[in-house]
């Protein structure tokens, strides 16, 4: 991950212009840990997540198909394929696996450490060395991290045999998973059409996840309820908001789409008040606001003021 250069002002009518995809991409990909915690609760984390990535995969790719793009993803499937694995499929269980144990606006804030884990990961694997506003984002973020899983941190199973620390290190894990894919992604696949990636990476994660899916596929058949909410998972949390993402690039520029990160959070919170009752509490507004701080200095969507030295 590069360093991410900041918006420039835009103009009211161009900001009239994306920011609608802003905000619906956000809501949706905020809905994608209810219908996330829907599924799992029936289906199990495994078959949720492949479930969610085998239609999405049957809904990208004819897209992919009717724009001539099958060739491409012939010739670069193996790569593809293995960072789809990472970015989709082993993310997808772990935050299926997760929200078996924590509310759905905890694990949406933990996600929104994965730009900072990016950022981190860069660093290290591509030498993308970081300005000194940037490493004191990573030490801000990671201090949001320890503030807001420190009281909840426990490994002891709960009466459903959940344990809300091992949840929260699935929501870190698959955090990392996308970091290391998108430091992957830039080093292997950089000048693929964004589609491209996108039905490669879903194919790539359903050929990973489907045996496993089957192995672990629940002795009773799933309620219609369950079913509905993995069918919206896949097809409108998975494959058409991949489609927005790539036009918000297009339209907004990379610094902005990776921006919709910070408002996912707000969506998912109001989704899990009022869908599951969920409640949250001022420390864990706080610690957001933590994390989110220093995600946006880490990335580089924030920078600290220069002043000119005088003299």
């Amino acid at each position: 991950m590069t360093a991410v250069a900041r918006p420039a002002a835009v103009s009211s009518g161009a900001l009239r212009g994306w920011l609608p995809d802003f905000v619906l991409l956000a809501a949706i990909w905020g809905a994608s840990f209810l219908f996330m915690r829907m599924g799992a609760v029936e289906f199990g984390a495994v078959p949720t997540a492949a479930a969610r990535v085998v239609i999405a995969t049957a809904l990208l790719w004819p897209l992919l198909l009717l724009r001539g793009l099958g060739p491409q993803l012939r010739r670069h499937w193996k790569p593809v394929f293995v960072i789809g694995l990472l970015n989709s499929g082993l993310p997808f269980v772990l935050f299926s696996f997760a929200l078996l144990s924590i509310t759905t606006g905890l694990s949406a804030v933990l996600n929104a450490t994965a730009p900072m884990f990016g950022a981190l990961i860069a660093w290290a694997w591509l030498r993308d060395r970081p300005t000194a506003s940037r490493i004191l984002g990573l030490v801000i973020g990671f201090c949001g991290v320890a503030l807001l899983v420190w009281d909840k941190a426990s490994f002891k199973p709960d009466a459903g045999g959940h344990s809300p620390g091992w949840a929260m290190l699935a929501c870190l894990g698959a955090c990392v998973c996308y970091g290391i894919a998108a430091s992957a992604a830039k080093r292997y696949l950089s000048g693929l059409p964004a589609l491209v990636t996108a039905t490669g990476s879903q194919m790539g994660a359903s050929l990973g996840l489907v045996l496993p899916a089957l192995w672990l596929w629940p002795a009773q058949m799933p309620s219609l309820h369950a079913w509905l909410a993995v069918l919206v998972l896949g097809v409108v949390c998975t494959g058409i908001a991949y489609v927005l993402y790539f036009r918000l690039i297009e339209n907004a520029g990379p610094p902005r789409a990776l921006a919709v990160t910070f408002l996912i959070p707000v969506f998912a919170v109001l989704y899990g008040l009022l869908f599951l009752g969920e409640t949250v509490n001022g420390w864990m507004v706080f610690c957001a606001a933590v994390i989110v701080a220093g995600t946006a200095l880490a990335t580089g969507l924030l920078a600290l003021p220069r002043f000119k030295r005088r003299g």
